[in-house]
């Protein structure tokens, strides 16, 4: 956000904080306000002719449009509202919460197409929806849900909680671990969860017994299907997860009546090359021609490791700024050598270090968390419960580009190191919160009209969000298993459509071509397929590793077997290469059958994975390879 103060905001009167996350005084916000100054004064030097990002205004209905077509549902409406077959798979998967937001969306377009005269083809919600109904309906077998839903299309959330909310705590991912409070389940929509906790809210989460352990210990039950991490899964499978992370995320803030409204920023001239003021991704691209595969800014590790080369020990670490002139001229002789390898780093002191990091973060042209999600990120704050509050950041993290992500890791991760020395720095997670959050909320390229009073509940707001960055953030870069289920779907729902069309196919050459040739061809197949079924007996899974040994190996499942144990077998009893393999550095992959691949994590049960997916194929491999 655009803040032309050329006043000093530590000296702004108090006001009534009780609209806030957490009090004022709590969030200690006197450093908030000085690295407030700090930034301003550092701006006011490096900001010569640049131009700022503007927020444009959607029309009526244009926002809706571009979050369906962000969702993967464009088809639903306008020219090719005809060819919805893709959309359909999508809505075939969504859960009651997920289906009301798009009917939500779908309904806004219709009407303001419908006002506009547009000559689109937009279909009635009501048969967008229809054939989604007709399946969970006959799922459930539940004639009285099928009759409310004709009567009362207009009450999804309703819906919800009727057809969920009596297995919502029958739901344990694990029989021996009872779901607590502060348990986040991932196997149910949080969107469900929500709507079925409106109406019983929690008691009270206990707290810590220090400053830095006030939020809730949250943990995440052992799933035995897996634990999906971000980078586990392949890339088509990515692709999928990012729409319905989406939908998730709108069912959510719609259940808790927080307006979700992604902005759009109009297109500026950009720096095409350098460090400072550089687009993330232009920046990782001309990185990646000198260090290939690499997922995260030359010059953003070279700070961070310029930091700790001078210890985490030091007070007041990120805290004090460097002087303002001289973070100006070591920025301008980076520009200049940082890539030709003649930059002196021995004059860079450590606070020059933490204010040239803090620099980078704030001057790219797009905000770290996007000019797309800034504000949702900021709003998260407003959530009710501090639950809610972090399965939307969950979500958020889920919709950021790849290499913002990748770099948000690393900026959380080296924050974290900073508060782990907090006994000599004196950089708690609240002082390291309150004094980073304006460096990746407070945009200068999002002109926004801000009162006093709003901007202290967004001081102290963005301040309780990144805390809860920092704090949570091993369990930000987590797929919820419910999303992970609903991509299986999704693959088995298009794989049925691949089959159908190749039988079709089959049937046409068949017609085409000589029968005896192609009975034989059958044949043929079908005796590949016989041999391939007695190789592997039931209950027995083959491994392959074909990157480390040309020999597959065949594993009895048994109900405590896990990924872990089916590497540390086939490493025992391989030999070669292979035996100089640390275990940490191979991994078991999924591949195929409802799921494109996967890595697994060691506490996977395989029997139980193999259940929900029978026809993958197990491979060990490095996760470079």
């Amino acid at each position: 956000m655009n803040h032309d103060n050329s006043k000093k905001p530590s000296g702004k009167p108090p006001y009534d904080r009780s609209g806030s996350q957490d009090s004022l005084d709590e969030l200690s916000m006197n450093d908030y306000w000085k690295e407030l100054e700090n930034i301003n004064e550092t701006r006011g030097n490096n900001h010569e002719g640049q131009e700022a990002v503007v927020v444009k205004e959607p029309d009526e209905g244009e926002l809706e449009e571009e979050w369906l077509k962000e969702a993967g549902l464009s088809n639903l409406f306008g020219e090719a509202a005809g060819d919805s077959q893709e959309s359909m798979v999508v809505l075939a998967t969504l859960t009651r919460t997920q289906a009301a937001a798009v009917q939500k969306r779908v309904e806004t377009v219709t009407q303001t197409m419908r006002k506009k005269n547009k000559q689109y083809q937009v279909p009635d919600v009501r048969d967008i929806f229809k054939q989604q109904n007709e399946s969970k309906e006959k799922e459930t077998g539940s004639e009285h849900q099928s009759a409310r839903t004709k009567e009362n299309k207009d009450e999804p959330l309703e819906e919800a909680k009727e057809a969920h909310c009596q297995h919502i705590g029958d739901n344990s991912p694990r029989e021996d671990v009872p779901v607590t409070e502060t348990d986040i389940n991932l196997e149910i929509s949080f969107s469900e969860q929500a709507a079925c906790l409106k109406d019983n809210p929690p008691g009270k989460v206990s707290k810590g017994k220090d400053d830095d352990t006030l939020l809730p210990n949250f943990r995440l039950p052992r799933d035995k299907t897996g634990t999906t991490k971000i980078g586990d899964l392949a890339l088509q499978d990515m692709k999928k997860v990012h729409p319905l992370a989406l939908i998730e995320l709108t069912a959510l803030f719609d259940i808790l009546g927080t307006e979700l409204k992604p902005q759009k920023a109009v297109k500026i001239k950009i720096k095409e090359s350098g460090l400072f003021g550089v687009p993330l991704s232009v920046l990782l691209e001309q990185d990646q021609k000198r260090v290939p595969g690499i997922r995260i800014p030359l010059i953003f590790q070279k700070l961070i490791a310029q930091i700790e080369e001078g210890k985490l020990d030091t007070e007041g670490l990120l805290r004090i700024p460097g002087v303002a002139a001289r973070i100006k001229h070591l920025c301008h002789e980076l520009e200049a050598k940082f890539y030709e390898g003649t930059f002196n780093w021995e004059n860079v002191k450590q606070h020059d270090a933490a204010s040239l990091l803090k620099l980078f973060i704030r001057e790219l042209p797009q905000p770290l968390l996007t000019v797309e999600y800034l504000k949702a990120f900021q709003d998260v704050q407003k959530l009710p419960i501090k639950k809610h509050q972090l399965q939307a950041l969950n979500l958020l993290v889920l919709l950021l580009p790849e290499g913002n992500r990748d770099t948000l890791k690393a900026l959380l991760e080296f924050l974290q190191r900073v508060i782990d020395h907090r006994d000599k720095n004196k950089m708690t997670l609240k002082n390291v919160a309150v004094v980073m959050a304006p460096n990746l909320f407070m945009f200068h390229g999002l002109s926004l009209k801000i009162t006093e009073q709003s901007e202290f509940v967004m001081a102290a707001g963005t301040a309780s969000v990144m805390r809860f960055m920092i704090k949570y953030q091993n369990l930000l870069w987590t797929i919820p298993t419910f999303l992970v289920n609903q991509v299986r779907k999704q693959n088995a729902e298009s794989q049925k459509k691949e089959k159908k069309d190749k039988a079709v196919k089959k049937l046409l050459k068949k017609m085409a071509y000589d029968r005896e040739k192609h009975e034989k061809q059958d044949k043929s197949i079908n005796d590949v397929k016989t041999v391939n079924d007695a190789d592997v007996p039931q209950g027995v899974i083959r491994v392959q590793a074909p990157h480390l040994s040309k020999v597959s190996m065949a594993i009895q499942l048994t109900e405590e077997l896990k990924a872990s144990d089916v590497v540390a077998r086939f490493l025992s009893q391989k030999s070669g290469t292979i035996q100089s393999l640390k275990k940490e550095e191979i991994f078991l992959y999924e591949v195929g059958g409802n799921i494109g691949e996967r890595c697994l994590d060691d506490d996977t049960y395989m029997k139980d994975l193999h259940e929900l997916n029978p026809n993958a194929e197990w491979v060990i491999k490095s996760k470079n390879d």
